[in-house]
C-alpha cells in the first residue's frame, strides 16, 4: 500500500505547509503510526486514531488522492429511496458512470437537509473517487473531511440553494412555478390554490414565488386560504385538496409543487365526485415517467432530474481531475400540457385562453 508523503500539505488556516513528522510530534506518536492512519490501516488504537485525525483536520490537511480501486465508484447520497423522482438522478449518475467504466453504490442517510453525521466515515473508508449529494446543504465538518481527503463532491439540488463554496446543479424553479401558473390564468382561471412543498426548502419558496408573480401580472393576489405547504408526497396533496375541495368557493384549478401530490390532489377530486379537467384543473411538477399514465395525463412542468444527475456526474469528474469546475448549474423547466387542464367549467365559449405548448423556460 502507497504511504503519503512526510511533506504532507498545506495547513489552510495560514497557508503554511505542515509535514506529517509534525502531526506525529504533536500528537506523541511516530511517524509511521501517523502514515497508518492515512492509509486506513487497522492497526492503530482508537484514541490514537481519533487524536492523529483531530490533528490532521485542525491543521486543514489535504491527503494526495487515494490510489483509484479496481472497481472505480461513484457514490449518491439520498435522505429517502422512497420518492420516484429518485430513480430519476441514479439513472442520470448510472448514465455517466457506465461511459466511464464506473459503478455507482448507493446511501441512504440523514435528513432532506443534510447527511447524517456518521455517514462521513462509511465513505471514508470506501474512498469512491466523488459523491453526488441529494441534499439542501452540507455541514461544514463533513466538508472539510471530504476536502482533506481528497474526495470531490457535488450536490444535486431539487430541494434547495447550498453556499457558493458547494458545487451543485439545480433548475429553475421559479420559472417553473410561473409557468404552471400562466398555463391556468390563460385557459382563464381565476380562483387557483397552491400546495407547495415544505417552508423551510427554498425550491417550494421559489415555485410559490413563481405561482405569485404569475398573479401579480395578471392583475391578481393569491388569496392566503388557497396557499399551502406540504411535503412532496401524495397524502399531503391528498389532504391539502380534500380540504380545499370541500370549501363553498373552491378552487377551480390547483398547482401542485410536484407530481405526487398531484396525485393526490387528482384522488381527491374522484372521492369528491369531480371530474378532472371539467370541475378542476391540475398542474403537477418533475414529469415523473407516471404522470403521463394518470387519468387523465397530467399537465406538468418538467424538471430534468435524469439530466441534472448527469451534470453532477460530470462535475464530480471534472473536480477529480483538478479541471475548473462550474460553482452551480441550473437547467431549465418547460411546461408539458397534457389531460389534466382545460378552461374552467362554462368558459369554454367565453373567449378563455388557449393552452400554451411544452414551453422551455430558462
Amino acid at each position: 500500500m502507497r504511504e503519503d508523503s512526510v511533506d504532507g500539505g498545506q495547513d489552510e488556516r495560514n497557508g503554511a505547509r505542515v509535514t506529517l513528522a509534525q502531526v506525529a510530534a504533536q500528537a506523541g506518536v511516530s511517524l509511521s503510526t501517523v502514515s497508518k492512519v492515512l492509509n486506513g490501516r487497522p492497526d492503530v488504537s482508537a484514541p490514537t486514531r481519533s487524536r492523529v485525525e483531530e490533528l490532521l483536520e485542525e491543521h486543514g490537511y489535504r491527503r494526495p488522492a487515494p490510489t483509484p480501486p479496481e472497481a472505480p465508484l461513484i457514490e449518491i447520497v439520498f435522505h429517502e429511496l422512497d420518492s420516484t423522482w429518485s430513480m430519476e438522478l441514479i439513472r442520470g449518475v448510472q448514465n455517466v458512470a457506465k461511459a466511464h467504466g464506473m459503478s455507482v453504490v448507493l446511501t441512504e442517510t440523514g435528513t432532506r437537509h443534510s447527511p447524517g453525521a456518521d455517514w462521513v466515515e462509511g465513505v471514508l473508508r470506501r474512498r469512491p473517487l466523488g459523491v453526488v449529494l441529494v441534499f439542501s446543504t452540507l455541514p461544514d465538518e463533513l466538508k472539510k473531511k471530504l476536502w482533506s481527503r481528497a474526495i470531490p463532491f457535488v450536490i444535486v439540488d431539487p430541494a434547495g440553494d447550498p453556499e457558493p463554496d458547494v458545487p451543485s446543479v439545480g433548475s429553475a424553479n421559479w420559472s417553473g412555478g410561473l409557468c404552471a401558473t400562466r398555463h391556468l390564468l390563460d385557459l382563464g382561471h381565476r380562483r387557483i390554490a397552491v400546495i407547495t412543498g415544505p417552508e423551510d426548502m427554498l425550491c417550494s419558496l421559489a415555485r410559490l414565488d413563481g405561482f405569485r408573480s404569475a398573479l401579480g401580472m395578471a392583475g391578481l393576489e393569491a388569496d392566503p386560504e388557497l396557499v399551502r405547504f406540504g411535503d412532496f408526497h401524495v397524502s399531503s396533496g391528498h389532504e391539502h385538496a380534500l380540504d380545499l375541495l370541500r370549501r363553498a368557493d373552491r378552487p377551480t384549478a390547483v398547482f401542485a409543487g410536484s407530481d405526487l401530490q398531484a396525485l393526490g390532489v387528482l384522488e381527491a377530486a374522484r372521492v369528491l365526485g369531480l371530474q378532472v379537467p371539467r370541475d378542476l384543473s391540475v398542474v403537477g411538477y418533475d414529469d415523473i415517467p407516471l404522470a403521463q399514465w394518470s387519468s387523465p395525463a397530467l399537465t406538468t412542468v418538467d424538471q430534468p432530474l435524469e439530466q441534472m444527475a448527469e451534470e453532477a456526474a460530470r462535475m464530480l469528474l471534472r473536480l477529480r481531475r483538478s479541471e475548473q469546475a462550474e460553482a452551480r448549474i441550473e437547467l431549465g423547466t418547460r411546461l408539458v400540457v397534457r389531460g389534466s387542464t382545460a378552461p374552467p367549467a362554462g368558459t369554454e365559449g367565453e373567449g378563455a385562453g388557449v393552452a400554451a405548448p411544452a414551453e422551455a423556460l430558462d
